[in-house]
């Protein structure tokens, strides 16, 4: 079986339909549980109780930018094999990729202010972060200005592949400057610096949560646009007859 074979609406529509059933209410647990566990483990002797933030702050940030990753290989499928489906993925995803990223960007203010004193400061990978956030809102409306599709999708696939350099760079800031007041990974394999257990197991089902619930919405907004584009289609053909 080859995976160009989910290329095919009726296929994507068939397979994902029989997903969602499972994967939607895995992933709403997952994200409930994960961020219900951490809220309830101990204050941490340095942040205190503000350190529970990053139950939602961790996972969002990862899926700002996996969902951006997700919409760049999206993107290129498109310009190179032309299949809708990976156009339409894209376009899908980038909502869901802007409210996390909007959701990371958020959480970070609330935990930098008790932290460093400031709702906001233009640290390397805030300011990345902060221009991602935008790639986003600009992917959405230049989708919604252009009316033919298919010249849409080109021209968002190109602002994916520019985008990406920050989404990089949101990834990667802390190591490319070592100025700044954003701290480290909060995962690390590290000796002396891996998190406690009590703190990196609700972290890790968190994390989960996140990424199941972006696929699950990812694929949702998907199979609506393929409706959609069929819709439409169907309008044209009538039209025309």
């Amino acid at each position: 079986m080859s995976i160009w074979e989910y290329a095919n609406p009726a296929k994507f529509m068939r397979t994902t339909g029989a997903m969602l059933p499972w994967l939607l209410p895995v992933a709403v647990a997952a994200t409930v549980g994960g961020v219900v566990w951490g809220f309830l483990t101990p204050d941490d002797y340095r942040q205190g109780s503000t350190v529970k933030i990053m139950y939602m702050h961790v996972p969002a940030a990862m899926m700002a930018i996996n969902v951006w990753v997700m919409m760049l290989v999206a993107s290129v499928i498109w310009i190179v094999r032309r299949h809708h489906v990976s156009a339409l993925a894209a376009r899908a995803a980038a909502p869901v990729g802007a409210v996390m990223t909007l959701i990371a960007l958020a959480t970070g203010a609330i935990w930098g202010q008790p932290m460093w004193g400031t709702w906001w400061e233009w640290d390397p990978r805030l300011t990345s972060f902060l221009i991602l956030f935008l790639f986003y809102l600009g992917y959405v409306a230049l989708w919604s200005a252009i009316e033919d599709p298919d010249s849409a999708a080109d021209l968002t696939g190109v602002l994916c592949l520019v985008g990406s350099v920050f989404a990089l760079l949101s990834r990667y800031a802390v190591l490319f400057w070592n100025q700044g007041l954003h701290q480290g990974a909060s995962l690390s394999v590290a000796s002396g610096e891996r998190m406690s257990a009590v703190y990196r197991y609700p972290l890790y089902l968190a994390m989960l949560g996140f990424a199941a619930l972006s696929l699950a919405l990812i694929l949702i907004r998907t199979r609506t646009e393929i409706r959609r584009r069929r819709l439409a289609a169907l309008q044209a053909r009538e039209l025309r007859s």
